[in-house]
This record gives C-alpha cells, structure tokens and sequence, in this order.
C-alpha cells in the first residue's frame, strides 16, 4: 500500500499528511490520488466534521512533482483537479497546517483550505512566472480574494516567496505561531469547529465559500436555500433544547 499520504481519524477530525519528506512533499500521481481519496472520506462521513491537512519532515510542499511530470505523470484526479482538492475541496472546513515552504502548488493546496495556521518560519509563494508558467491550480483565483488584489498581484508577477508574517498581516495566514506548532493549533483550531453542529458547519462554509458569487439581488433567496433545512433539522432543535436546559447539546447531523 502507498505511503506518500498518510490519513488518521481523531473524532470528527480527519487529519492528511502528505508523506514525501524526501522530495519536500512535492506531489505526484499517487499522493494526488490519496488526497483526492481522504477529501471523499471528509464528504461522504457524516462522522467526520473538519479535515486537516499538513506536511511531513518540516515543509508542507514544494507542490507538483518535476520529476514526476517529465516522467509522464499528471497530479491531477478527475472532478478534483491539481493534488485532487485545488478545483473542488471538501463541503467540510479544511484547515492547512503549514511548516515550512508552501510554494507553486503547494501554496495552491493551502489557498483551497478555508483556513490556514502557519509556523513562524513558513514561507509561501507562486514562482511560476520564474519558470514561465502560469499558476493554474487556483492561486491567482484564491489569493486575491483573501491577500486583496494589490498584494495578489505584486506577489504573482514577482514570484518572489513571503514570509508567514507578511502572509499573516495580508490576511492570507490565520493564526501565526512558534515553528513546530501549526499541526496542534490546527488540531485544536478543529475540534473548537467540531464541537459544533455539523450540518450548520457545512451550510455556513457553503454560503461564505459560494455567496462570494452571488449577485446581491439573489443573495438572500440563494442563502436562504441553504439555512432553511438546517433550520429544520433535529440539530437545530437540539441546540435550542440543550441551551434552555443548560446542557452540552448532543449532535447527529440530521
């Protein structure tokens, strides 16, 4: 069985690792298989409320494989696309840990996450137009939209890597904290997610993730789509029950 992922269940946390120290977690056919794979376990598992996804040996990714590619592979898994989650991530809260260098792809694996908690020595970056490509697994749709328009666009054109403090003033990092650290203040970061409903998880990452297209006319009929059956459902009378009788609430997800 292939090692270059590995995927640990902890409660309603799923935790994904990639595991190519050796080639700084660069990803290939395989890993991008394995990803793809442990993103419809996070959607298919009503058990499992946020995923993690992290890197082995201090880097989270140098992102694809060259060695790889010229040998004829393509990091890409159908519906998915690039490192199977940059074109269609989880309906669940994904959350990247990130220790060291997060570049090409590997930034594009972290911008798809809706959140991101970074080790003070990480770096991120698209060097792509270093080596005359284009960053195409996402980063130039998603970086504007969380670093704004000006810095997305000095750091694309320039390619040049940013510090997790420059990333974490721009908005582009959540939580900063001490190298070695970003794995247990993800964790952490997850199960404060997780002690949550899980349908209303998913409903509000849904509306923050797709009502960023809406026009404006609609915006309030599209969300209303979405909070209308949670509304409904047995968690939400749940969560009022538990609040009046002062108790933990207990959730099924239905």
């Amino acid at each position: 069985m292939s090692t270059e992922v590995t995927v640990e269940r902890r409660g309603a946390v799923l935790v994904v690792t990639i595991d190519r120290p050796a080639v700084k977690n660069a990803i290939n056919t395989a890993a991008a298989t394995l990803i793809g794979a442990a993103m419809d376990q996070l959607d298919e598992d009503p058990g499992l409320c946020v995923g993690v996804i992290t890197g082995a040996g201090g880097v989270f990714s140098a992102g694809m494989d060259l060695k790889a590619f010229l040998a004829g592979e393509r990091p890409h898994v159908p519906g998915r696309g690039f490192a199977g989650i940059v074109e269609r991530p989880p309906a669940a809260p994904l959350i990247a840990a990130v220790e060291g260098p997060a570049l090409a792809g590997g930034f594009e694996i972290a911008l798809a996450c809706d959140l991101i908690v970074a080790g003070e020595g990480a770096t991120f970056g698209l060097p792509e137009v270093k080596r005359g490509l284009i960053a195409g697994g996402g980063g130039l749709l998603r970086l504007p939209r969380k670093a704004g328009l000006p810095k997305a666009t000095e750091w694309a054109l320039t390619g040049d890597r940013i510090g997790a403090a420059e990333a974490h003033a721009a908005g582009v990092v959540n939580r900063l904290v001490p190298d070695g650290q970003a794995l247990p203040a993800a964790l952490e970061l997850a199960e404060r997610i997780a002690a949550n409903a899980p349908l209303a998880v998913r409903g509000t990452k849904r509306i923050l993730t797709e009502g960023q297209e809406w026009p404006a006319a609609e915006a309030f009929a599209r969300q209303w789509e979405i909070y209308a059956p949670v509304r409904e459902s047995e968690d939400a009378k749940e969560g009022a029950r538990a609040f009046t009788e002062k108790r933990a609430p207990v959730w099924r997800g239905r």
